[in-house]
């Protein structure tokens, strides 16, 4: 028998750059994730819409990755009341507006400073909208990453730790920081919580939980066994990513923010020493626009 979604629970699925924002109505609504920087308006005026003249309460942040939380200063500034909580192990670089900390520098990528009031923190129970939530740690695609389950219903709102087809690149492993165990155990984790529901980070809302973690498992093999794969494949997120958010680059503007972006040098040393950066870079761009993500004009490099 098909469990209904809850009619409580709004999800806004958004398309790239932007992650998926869900709103927990009730007497305080609460919104979970605001999308990526560029988009935030849209993000404001969805909230506007979906709230009409009740004002949003809280606005929690699975992690904080740009595209899950670039909205939050947009949303701070509509709503003055608005509290927010941040994962428990990023309150200091928020407060402190660390971006290095905060990952913003690293991926080239653009966060609107925002403040945070309160913490997330795993293993706790929340009160959220008209439902009792609990907080799970999350780490892998992001260390200090949680995700939120609400038993009755058995939704889960896993963020980047479990797509309908996979998950998040997983950032750690990418400056040698050891993480696809942790990713495995997130994922043993989701198994034991046995969700109906899940609402990920990006995509649709889905309920085939098993088919998904196969497939969570069997790329995450993958990743083990050829993790320069991993790291190829991570380098061309990263320029697909920014080439959605420009649309358009014109070479010298391609090559200054490749040079300027420390995850590529990070990403270069650590997997691609052998080869020259300017020489990889363009082996991931042209495998790109074989693959219709891109496209040259001239001079220019364009989103498709």
């Amino acid at each position: 028998m098909t469990r209904p979604f809850p009619a409580d629970i709004t999800v806004f699925e958004r398309g790239w750059l932007s992650s998926n924002n869900i709103l927990l109505r009730g007497e305080q609504p609460v919104l979970i994730d605001s999308g990526y920087a560029t988009h935030a308006a849209q993000t404001v005026a969805l909230v506007e819409d979906a709230l009409q003249e009740q004002p949003l309460a809280l606005l929690l942040n699975t992690h904080l990755h740009s595209d899950h939380c670039g909205g939050n200063a947009a949303l701070q500034r509509r709503y003055p009341a608005l509290r927010t909580e941040v994962p428990a192990g990023e309150a200091s670089a928020v407060a402190m507006w660390d971006q290095g900390a905060l990952s913003y520098r690293a991926t080239g990528q653009q966060c609107p400073r925002f403040t945070a009031q309160g913490t997330l923190a795993g293993e706790t129970e929340r009160q959220l909208g008209d439902r009792r939530w609990e907080v799970h740690a999350a780490p892998g695609h992001d260390p200090h990453s949680v995700m939120l389950f609400e038993p009755a219903s058995r939704t889960l709102i896993s963020a980047d730790a479990l797509w309908e087809h996979g998950f998040g690149v997983v950032f750690p492993e990418l400056i040698g920081e050891p993480s696809f165990e942790e990713v495995a155990a997130t994922l043993d984790h989701i198994e034991r919580l046995d969700p109906y529901w899940i609402v990920p980070g990006h995509g649709r809302v889905f309920s085939e939980v098993e088919t998904a973690l196969n497939t969570a498992r069997r790329r995450l093999d993958g990743m083990v066994r050829d993790p320069v794969k991993h790291a190829r494949h991570a380098f061309k997120v990263l320029i697909k990513f920014k080439l959605l958010e420009q649309q358009r680059m014109s070479s010298a503007q391609w090559t200054d923010w490749r040079d300027s972006t420390p995850y590529f040098k990070a990403i270069h040393t650590r997997f691609f020493s052998a080869w020259k950066l300017d020489a990889l870079s363009e082996e991931l761009l042209e495998e790109l626009i074989g693959s219709g993500a891109a496209r040259r004009e001239g001079d220019s490099l364009v989103d498709v």
